[in-house]
């Protein structure tokens, strides 16, 4: 079964497995279908974490294939003449970019664990580009809300529009030739496809047009790193997710070790009560997330002491169940010495009970909207999520300390949530979101819908949700927390915003040992679910 925020990328998926491809093989086609029909956040120049349970094995899979910050990066790079920040730098200019990592670490996941050859599970991607899809409504409004950027640089505005310089509508069928070519030369070549040879030719030429020097240094630095994923338990569950750079796994856990000091059913889904709880959870996590994570390659990050269970004892003492703790009386609280809502996640299973949670982006929507001009995919603007200067925002609200700054060869800090939940050592359920900041409250209460309220997965995926993040002290909620409930929590100190967010595409699968059962987000119209091929795929040649 493969859940994705696309249904023809879906339909890949799925029709890799009949193939005889395995999980990874499925995944690994569906990410790179995804560059193809979501551009907005399926991509080649970007980058993300992939979770991957291997069944024979009985054990998790941690691939970091996170973007890379450049050689020339350094502390003051978002810096201007005055020593402030300056945000276009980080978000919309070519040093907002850093160097992809998509395309390795799919093909690393691939090479080392798939069943089948690359080229066969590139190739209903390159079919899709090359023949062309038919734009959908959905992927109509993306290109039409994420126009005037994308008109900004000639060559996005060359591959995203017609000839003419008009919109596709939905029905109309897009080619993008160049893209094909560059997925050609991936199946042909592997890793070198990309990151050497001629599309490494035109992601240098890209960077110079733009200002600035990407070497072939710095592709040839990048790597794809596997890491133990952070476990933890909650509910007679077992949980894995990403551990640093990302920091989704680490508060992740870190709040339901929190949340298992209080008997949550009785206080009846989403009351006044329950989500006065959840915030306060929240607002600690999340002032813990601003001072103490980082790449782990540059500065320790302190796991274990977040993850202790004392710890997060300490921290359920604090929270008053009738009155919200104000965000300024709340900081970092170890005694230490001292994302984009676009992004997009897709769950795959196996018959042989193999699985794979893989959550992916450029940042921004469409990324920094600067197109690689011969290789028709676009530049991500993950720079953003470094800080800037210790203190500061970024374009979330979030944010980030000395560990957390911009650093040569460094991943910046990411809240992507991968997450893996076994029960009695076998896999039960793959989810994970895109949502910028607020990825790591959506699984959050995903998790918490299923466990502590008995909900089928389809039920926890579409169920209303609520974020918090520290700074600002307000709160986001969707349609769906009830008027009262919001005037409830406003007299218990908590500060709602002024209207109501729909965010996160929570897509997943979950498990009973005989049936699998496929959760597409009703928050995006094209997500799709298939656990079989369609009697005629969309899929493309053969």
């Amino acid at each position: 079964m493969v859940v994705t925020q696309e249904r023809v990328a879906a339909e890949v998926g799925a029709a890799m497995l009949a193939r005889g491809g395995n999980a990874v093989d499925a995944a690994v086609a569906t990410g790179f279908a995804l560059a193809v029909t979501f551009p907005q956040a399926g991509n080649l120049g970007g980058g993300g974490f992939m979770l991957i349970y291997l069944a024979e094995e009985q054990s998790v899979v941690a691939l970091d294939y996170r973007e890379m910050a450049p050689g020339y990066a350094h502390p003051d790079l978002f810096l201007d003449d005055r020593g402030e920040v300056d945000p276009n730098l980080s978000r919309n200019g070519i040093y907002a970019s850093g160097i992809p990592g998509t395309v390795a670490g799919l093909v690393q996941a691939q090479q080392q664990f798939g069943k089948l050859e690359l080229a066969e599970v590139l190739q209903p991607a390159i079919a899709l580009a090359r023949d062309g899809i038919e734009v959908s409504g959905a992927l109509a409004y993306a290109l039409e809300r994420a126009g005037n950027r994308l008109r900004r640089n000639p060559a996005a505005a060359d591959y995203f529009f017609k000839p003419d310089g008009s919109l596709y509508a939905p029905g109309d069928i897009w080619i993008q030739a160049d893209l094909a070519g560059v997925l050609a030369s991936i199946a042909e070549r592997g890793r070198d496809g990309f990151y050497r040879g001629s599309v490494a030719e035109l992601l240098k030429a890209e960077w110079r047009r733009q200002g600035a020097t990407l070497t072939q240094e710095d592709l040839d630095r990048y790597e794809v790193i596997e890491r133990e994923p952070v476990w933890g338990s909650y509910g007679g569950y077992q949980l894995a997710s990403m551990p640093p750079p990302s920091s989704g796994g680490v508060h992740l856990l870190q709040m339901l070790n929190v949340l298992s000091h209080f008997d949550l059913a009785p206080m009846e889904h989403n009351s006044a009560r329950y989500l006065h709880l959840l915030m306060e959870t929240m607002k600690f996590a999340y002032a813990d997330r601003s001072r103490y994570l980082g790449d782990p390659d540059f500065s320790p990050v302190p796991v274990q002491e977040l993850l202790d269970a004392d710890y997060a004892e300490r921290i359920a003492a604090q929270i008053d169940l009738n009155r919200a703790t104000p965000s300024a009386a709340i900081a970092p609280g170890l005694n230490l010495m001292n994302e984009s809502m676009e992004t997009t996640h897709f769950s795959v299973w196996d018959g042989e009970g193999n699985v794979v949670s893989n959550t992916y982006t450029l940042n921004f929507s469409f990324g920094s909207g600067i197109a690689v001009e011969g290789a028709g995919f676009l530049l991500n603007n993950e720079m953003d999520d470094f800080a800037a200067a210790p203190g500061r925002l970024n374009a979330f609200g979030l944010i980030g300390g000395t560990a957390n700054q911009v650093e040569a060869y460094k991943r910046p800090l990411s809240s992507m949530a991968p997450t893996l939940v076994f029960r009695d050592g076998q896999p039960v359920l793959a989810t994970g979101s895109p949502g910028g900041s607020a990825i790591i409250t959506i699984v959050l209460q995903v998790l918490l819908n299923l466990i502590d309220f008995d909900m089928n997965v389809a039920e926890a995926v579409a169920a209303p949700r609520i974020h918090h993040q520290w700074l600002p002290d307000s709160f986001r909620w969707e349609p769906g927390i009830s008027a009262d409930t919001r005037q409830r929590l406003l007299e218990m100190g908590q500060h709602p915003e002024a209207g109501p967010s729909v965010w996160g595409k929570a897509e997943s699968i979950m498990a009973d040992g005989d049936w699998l059962y496929g959760a597409m987000d009703p928050r995006w119209p094209d997500s799709g679910a298939e656990s079989l091929p369609p009697a005629q795929p969309s899929v493309g040649g053969n």
